[in-house]
């Protein structure tokens, strides 16, 4: 028989107790699952896993609603780890006793077959359905159909809803409502921000009661195009300067990026901008982010992790679209909407070869610059 063709009203129906989720190489995605996952916690009873790659894991420790032991962490530096820690995996699925897993991966095959490894009898996540492409097997025995069309929130919550026997098809019927969408504010420690506080001072010694803006220039090699020019981003810093004088700019970013926040700070080159990069380890992030104004960003991690802070967030489509992606915090985005636009997306594997990208480069530092002056002066 073939499970496919077998209506999900008439399957067992998942066992919640123990419950997994696979969401591997997207920060941001682990950020906007949350609001499903503590309903699926809430409605369902269950126990919460979760299965990322190590390198970012440490966007659940943002909110703490998986618990550090019922984390899996799968390295990704080596096809000889990346084989072992399957195996160690199917060992973890095991001992854990996990019952369903809800692969959150746009149509990745391998966190489908992770979800067969698993061992799990109910394994949720998207399908094409009648739909072209991207096929993934019968592996997925409880299928949704993903929707292009809505933010992926609303997907995510689809997974959960169909986890928890509303839906009979792979069509997610049931509604979703805004405030099954809200994200819970991180708890934050007073001994951080203090912390984070002398860091600032370390950086610029003057600082004294400045508006804090937060500028993150840089953006994930997964998808280079999404970052907007060094030389417009030092445009708006500019404007900024010169038009507010209690204003205390900050370029923020890893380690690595250090070098290239340097480029854009020595564009402005003016006191008030200082580079931050790999000062602050991501666990003082959500704490800085409490006691900033606004931060600009490109379409990137930052702009998920501080959404569970009041902090004005402004960010920069591209290839990409607000529609699907848009954080689900107080941010605003900057987004031309081009006919190619969105030009990647989980049906072509996120791969544009689009050089110019009037996307990205047609946006004017004279829009964003009005903008974020105007915000700056109701604040």
């Amino acid at each position: 028989m073939d499970i496919r063709k077998t209506p999900l009203s008439k399957r067992q129906k998942p066992d919640l107790a123990k419950a997994l989720f696979i969401e591997l190489s997207e920060m941001g995605s682990a950020i906007i699952v949350d609001p499903a996952m503590r309903k699926l916690r809430k409605e369902g009873g269950a126990e919460l896993f979760f299965a990322i790659f190590e390198d970012n894991y440490k966007s659940l420790e943002i909110l703490n609603t998986i618990p550090e032991q019922n984390i899996f962490k799968m390295r990704s530096h080596g096809l000889v780890a990346l084989a072992i820690d399957v195996v160690r995996f199917m060992v973890w699925c095991r001992k854990h006793e996990i019952k369903t897993v809800i692969d959150l991966e746009l149509f990745s095959r391998f966190t489908a077959l992770l979800c067969g490894l698993s061992g799990a009898r109910s394994r949720v996540g998207f399908a094409s359905h009648h739909d072209e492409g991207l096929y993934r097997g019968s592996i997925i025995n409880f299928p949704v159909r993903y929707n292009p069309h809505v933010h992926v929130s609303v997907n995510f919550a689809a997974l959960v809803d169909t986890a928890l026997g509303k839906h009979d098809t792979p069509y997610a019927t049931t509604p979703v409502a805004a405030d099954e969408l809200v994200l819970a504010k991180a708890v934050i420690n007073a001994a951080e921000v203090e912390e984070v506080k002398g860091k600032i001072k370390d950086l610029y010694p003057d600082w004294n009661g400045h508006r804090l803006v937060l500028l993150n220039v840089n953006a994930s090699d997964l998808l280079p195009q999404r970052r907007w020019l060094p030389e417009y981003f030092a445009a708006v810093a500019t404007h900024l300067l010169e038009t507010f004088d209690d204003v205390l700019l900050i370029g923020t970013g890893a380690p690595k990026e250090k070098a290239y926040v340097q480029n854009v700070v020595d564009l402005v080159h003016h006191e008030r901008f200082v580079n931050s990069a790999g000062v602050f380890k991501f666990g003082e992030l959500v704490p800085l982010y409490s006691i900033c104004t606004l931060m600009l960003t490109n379409d990137s991690g930052p702009a998920h992790f501080a959404s569970v802070t009041d902090l004005k967030v402004f960010v920069i489509f591209g290839p990409e679209t607000p529609a699907l992606y848009l954080p689900l915090g107080n941010a605003e985005p900057f987004y031309l909407g081009l006919p190619c636009s969105p030009c990647v997306s989980a049906a072509n594997h996120r791969k544009t070869t689009c050089l110019t990208r009037p996307c990205i480069t047609g946006i004017s530092p004279d829009w964003i610059k009005s903008r974020l002056a105007e915000y700056l002066r109701g604040k």
